[in-house]
């Protein structure tokens, strides 16, 4: 089997997804083109030797639909004929669209791939996608739906976590995320985002705060409670987990990841791609696995698909150097930690989504990429990539340095 070598990765800074965020005026479609055309720039690529370029996204309605691959490739300037695809798999889409690319050379399918995602949270509402897990009345019933927010509380419920605990996990992802900015661990993959007179409107993460105090965490208002409670769908969950006597609503918009904008890009090829191209690769991909958990809590598959993973490729936790989980809640990632027996100083060292914002659709290439820069920083070999999705969904990557 062919190997799929990473020879480089991109991603635009995350603005805040609401109106005034710095990103708001700009499409989803420029977004994944800013990042497709500094990764081909920065390469000296002749694209006409991508073959494919697959983007997660995953609310693809409006101008965020109809194939926005295709869309971001030729407005990138690439050749006409490089195809290009979108991928769903909720918040597992840009990840999954990387395994995708990564499987078009490893099956020998395609010398160069292109995997990414991306995501405008400001100009596309939360549940413009609404499809039949939840908006379809016979089919939300049947799989006792409930909203993400009641999952990563009823984990918190399941495991004992309280709010103590997740506002600290909380402090510690802006303190970590603070340092790694301070100290430029972020530079070298950042593509500013520029508006039509080309000046730079943003060039950093524009949600993360760096002032924040466990105080101030502190007095946050519960996120869920009216989902919860005044909506029913505390009562829903507890139907499906009758052993707890309560949800405890601890979330809030400081211990959850941020509604953010961005976009990001991976080049994938094998090794006859980086002989022509005389690009020299970074890493390759050891392997992928997507699976499916219980789908009322949602949240609980990437310790699973983390297993499956490990096992198929035979290997263990401690042939991990880094871990990194997407920071969807914080429940979720303290779950990870402990269902996997993991050292926290080995999780999302430069950490998460909850201090620097969650693009739904590009966040997995975009942490697949935070990682592999720091195996590089620290000369570490080998990283794990997961994220929870919904549905009750969740995915997996191991990358290898070379």
């Amino acid at each position: 089997m062919t190997q799929a070598f990473i020879y480089d990765h991109v991603r635009t800074p995350r603005g805040r997804g609401r109106p005034d965020g710095a990103l708001h005026e700009v499409s989803a479609a420029k977004l994944a083109a800013t990042a497709l055309r500094a990764l081909a720039e920065r390469n000296a690529l002749d694209t006409s030797l991508v073959d494919d370029v697959i983007l997660g996204c995953a609310q693809p309605v409006g101008e965020q639909g109809g194939n926005i691959a295709r869309a971001a490739l030729l407005a990138a300037g690439y050749a006409q004929s490089v195809a290009g695809q979108q991928v769903h798999r909720f918040c597992a889409s840009a990840l999954e669209a990387v395994n995708n690319a990564a499987a078009q050379i490893m099956s020998g399918q395609s010398e160069a791939a292109i995997g990414g995602g991306v995501e405008s949270m400001s100009r596309t509402v939360i549940g413009a996608d609404s499809g039949a897990w939840s908006a379809d009345p016979w089919v939300a019933y049947h799989n006792y739906f409930a909203p993400q927010g009641i999952g990563a509380d009823l984990i918190a419920s399941i495991d004992g976590y309280t709010r103590a605990d997740v506002d600290t996990f909380a402090l510690e992802s802006q303190r970590r995320a603070a340092h790694a900015w301070k100290n430029g661990y972020f530079t070298n993959s950042i593509v500013p985002v520029r508006d039509l007179l080309d000046e730079v409107i943003l060039d950093r993460d524009e949600y993360i705060r760096p002032d924040t105090t466990l105080e101030g965490l502190a007095n946050l208002k519960p996120a869920f409670t009216a989902l919860g409670i005044t909506a029913g769908f505390d009562t829903v969950a507890l139907q499906r987990y009758p052993q707890v006597e309560a949800i405890e609503h601890v979330h809030t918009g400081g211990n959850s990841s941020g509604i953010v904008d961005g976009a990001a890009a991976v080049l994938l090829g094998s090794e006859t791609f980086g002989t022509a191209t005389g690009l020299s690769a970074r890493a390759r991909i050891k392997g992928f696995a997507s699976m499916g958990s219980e789908p009322t809590i949602m949240l609980t598959g990437p310790a699973p698909v983390t297993q499956k993973l490990l096992k198929r490729l035979g290997m263990t936790v401690a042939d991990i150097d880094l871990f990194e989980i997407n920071e969807a809640f914080a429940s979720v990632v303290l779950r990870f930690i402990r269902a996997m027996q993991l050292d926290p100083e080995r999780v999302n060292v430069n950490g998460g989504a909850i201090a620097m914002g969650h693009p739904l659709g590009a966040t997995g290439a975009m942490i697949l990429g935070t990682v592999l820069d720091e195996l590089e920083r620290r000369d570490l070999n080998t990283a794990l990539i997961t994220l929870c999705a919904g549905n009750g969904l969740a995915t997996a990557t191991v990358i290898e340095r070379v």
